[in-house]
């Protein structure tokens, strides 16, 4: 392996200090990563620095505590709609910025809050509880067994889109709260249904009766959120996540949860890496597997590490270890910017730093998190894996 991931992990934690924000959560940092004060505070990149903070406090760094303090209290304050509840997407020097309360975001405010919780920072336990009781309210519809998308402030219209990548985020939030059961429907539905019966080519976006959308943002295709076509980096998500699943469920688990992850890393494989002369996966296929968006996303990279590392302490075949070979070495020539610090996000098809879907560096939660996977096991949890570990991966 060309990097070592402990050093890593904590050069994206160096750079990722920076991101916070004086007002309250953390900012978007640019490509040099100073603060872009212009832009609104995000709701998503608060959640995702306050759960890598986490992690770097379980992991005995020193300073992460106050860092993780800081998302707690913005997630209690700034962010949260004190009169309706839940949880802003954008706010700004005024306020929010956007009203509606969405999945996605929510599924990050859960994810925060268990790492949080596990980090046993205060504030943290009251505000996983709250995260929680939104989450079954408003966001899970017990009858499809997934989540809903979003509702305007108050809670009394609910979009009909749908979106499988909201219930994925879902699926790894209520994982990390310890809720194997809602996990697993969610799973079912998407990995054994709507993956299976697809050649594993995951359908994204649904109506309110989950029928699919082929051609939802065809003329939109490089979303950075709600791509046309099939994501090839979450078949590597999904993939990860039931095996997580797999192995919280422990002989409980059926029997396809190992079959279907491999399914879904095989074709993310053969469909998404160097299928244009080229290294690197492109983000986006059509439906007969033909690349659509041939960009290079770093997120993709990432979750591609990630799976292969679970797979092979899954399986052992050291199959998967070639591929973290071949992938990391791609992600240290091709992505780590040692100047500017943090990966670059988006990367052309010749592997040239762009930013036609991403500008700057958001957040470090993907590259950290694959720092962290060939480290710790399929379950628990990386927070809980971490405390249970007492801060010092294998």
């Amino acid at each position: 392996m060309s990097l070592d991931l402990e050093e890593e992990g904590d050069r994206l934690l160096a750079f990722a200090r920076a991101s916070v924000h004086p007002d309250g959560g953390f900012g978007w940092l640019s490509e040099d990563g100073t603060l872009d004060a212009g832009r609104p505070v995000e709701l998503w990149i608060t959640c995702r620095m306050t759960h890598v903070f986490a992690l770097a406090h379980l992991l005995g760094r020193p300073w992460a505590a106050e860092l993780v303090d800081h998302g707690v209290a913005a997630l209690a304050g700034r962010f949260r709609d004190p009169v309706h509840g839940g949880w802003y997407a954008a706010v700004g020097p005024d306020g929010p910025v956007t009203r509606g309360k969405t999945a996605y975001e929510h599924a990050f405010v859960l994810l925060a809050a268990s790492s949080a919780a596990a980090a046993g920072r205060p504030g943290a336990d009251a505000l996983l509880a709250e995260a929680l009781a939104v989450v079954d309210e408003h966001f899970w519809d017990d009858g499809a067994g997934m989540v809903v998308e979003e509702w305007d402030e108050s809670w009394t219209v609910l979009d009909g889109y749908r979106g499988v990548n909201a219930s994925m985020h879902m699926v790894e939030a209520l994982l990390a709260a310890g809720d194997s059961g809602r996990a697993e429907r969610v799973v079912t539905r998407v990995v054994h249904g709507f993956a299976r019966s697809n050649g594993w080519r995951i359908p994204e976006h649904f109506d309110d009766s989950w029928t699919p959308l082929p051609d939802y943002h065809r003329d939109e295709p490089a979303h950075p959120f709600r791509p046309y076509g099939a994501t090839v980096g979450h078949w590597f998500e999904w993939a990860r996540l039931t095996l997580s699943l797999r192995a919280a469920l422990g002989d409980a688990a059926p029997g396809w949860m190992l079959d279907d992850a491999v399914a879904l890393f095989d074709t993310g494989v053969r469909e998404g890496w160097a299928v244009d002369g080229a290294e690197g996966f492109v983000y986006t296929v059509d439906w007969d597997g033909a690349p659509v968006v041939r960009q290079r996303m770093h997120w993709v990279v990432c979750e591609a590490l990630a799976a292969a590392a679970t797979l092979r302490a899954v399986t052992g075949d050291q199959m998967y270890a070639i591929c973290e070979a071949q992938w990391w070495s791609y992600a240290d020539r091709c992505l780590v910017d040692r100047d500017g610090g943090s990966w670059y996000h988006e990367l052309d098809p010749a592997n040239r730093p762009a930013a036609g879907t991403w500008s700057g560096k958001p957040d470090v939660y993907h590259a950290f998190q694959a720092t962290l996977a060939p480290r710790l096991p399929a379950w628990p949890p990386f927070a809980r894996a971490l405390a249970d570990s007492a801060g010092k991966p294998g």
